[in-house]
């Protein structure tokens, strides 16, 4: 039996523009909520070393993005405690390190 090839999102297709829009919204609603705390305070360091605000919301939605298709690829939880990490790593993107 062959193993059914799986969908990837491309960040130029119409589903990655929606899938970007879905990220941003969710650290948006973060910041809003200050949920986790550690999402306002990248934001404020990021915003401090230079980046602008749309440029600092990318960054973080990056590091959002690691562990929501890798919780979905990989079948297991999300780990709020992996993307703190990775918040704590920006500017440098989780997969540089690869």
């Amino acid at each position: 039996m062959k193993k059914k090839k799986e969908k990837t999102v491309r960040a130029d297709s119409e589903d990655g523009q929606i899938a970007g829009e879905a990220l941003v919204e969710v650290v948006e609603n973060q910041l809003a909520e200050n949920n986790p705390p550690e999402t306002k305070l990248t934001l404020e360091r990021l915003i401090k070393t230079g980046e602008s605000r749309e440029n600092a919301i990318r960054y973080i939605a990056c590091a959002l993005s690691v562990e929501v298709f890798g919780a979905l690829k990989n079948k297991e939880p999300y780990n709020n405690e992996r993307y703190i990490k990775n918040l704590k790593a920006l500017p440098e993107l989780p997969w540089e390190d690869e």
